[in-house]
């Protein structure tokens, strides 16, 4: 997963968020776009193991360009060819998702028209105004959920004190491909240790512990599902801003069938 946390921002991914139903401590949220073997976008809702879907990524903005989605070999944008997703979009609104497809389609980007030149100078300093931008929207009539996705090492170097503003949902942590803050076979240490850091320090409504679907899905930090369910989650579920897990990504846990492993227990 070739991307850098200031990068994973879910500024730059479009996020439909499945409320959760019932009383469950915490929900599974997937990244989906960057594969075109992983299945149509309404497909990924109709699993039903899936609460939170990550569209991904903006790969494009910044510097006067004209903001460009990246969804692989789903659609090719350049020539309008996503816009086919409204209708999944929509299919997904159906089974409980939150949230607008017109918003979805041209909100971003407008705030990125209206913010590129605050970051254009010093982009790292001004995440937390994008940040409390966004946030603004929810006075306007519908809610905007705010999330980033930083690497594990805390804090982060990227997006560090934007996460302090107290403005965003959901942080969904990668704890993989870092070897001094995540899961190694037979020692939790590393993890326990970075998540209470982040659990105990960001003041974020909900953090989640990302995680490849897979082996072959990152260089390292997989966590086999009965070392999860009986090492790892009993850990995350101590704290009261435990959301649940993130994985990556969907295409790689079609193949594993990893979040039907452990939905039940997150």
């Amino acid at each position: 997963m070739a991307f850098r946390s200031a990068i994973s921002l879910t500024f730059f991914s479009l996020v439909l968020l499945l409320l959760a139903i019932g009383s469950k401590a915490g929900g599974i949220a997937i990244y989906w776009g960057q594969n075109g073997n992983e299945g149509a976008l309404k497909e990924t809702c109709a699993t039903g193991n899936y609460e939170y879907v990550i569209l991904s990524f903006l790969a494009t903005f910044g510097n006067g360009q004209t903001p460009m989605i990246n969804l692989a070999g789903h659609c090719d944008p350049y020539s309008n060819g996503c816009t086919g997703l409204s209708s999944d979009i929509k299919s997904c609104q159906a089974k409980g998702i939150k949230g607008d497809n017109r918003r979805l389609v041209h909100l971003v980007p407008l705030f990125w028209m209206e913010l590129i030149l605050i970051l254009k100078e010093e982009p790292i300093q001004h995440w937390g105004e994008l940040a409390g931008f966004l946030s603004a929207y929810s006075k306007k009539g519908k809610k905007v959920y705010i999330s980033a996705a930083p690497q594990c090492p805390f804090p982060d170097a990227w997006i560090g004190n934007a996460l302090k503003t107290g403005v965003f949902d959901y942080v969904w942590v990668q704890f993989y491909n870092n070897p001094p803050c995540q899961y190694t076979p037979g020692n939790i240490g590393n993890l326990k240790d970075a998540w209470k850091a982040w659990t105990s320090d960001i003041p974020a409504n909900k953090i989640f512990l990302g995680l490849p679907a897979s082996p072959e899905a990152a260089g390292s930090g997989f966590i086999p599902v009965a070392d999860l369910k009986s090492k790892v989650l009993p850990v995350n579920k101590g704290s009261s801003k435990y959301g649940g897990v993130m994985l990556w990504s969907k295409y790689y846990d079609d193949q594993s069938g990893y979040s039907s492993s452990i939905k039940n227990d997150v």
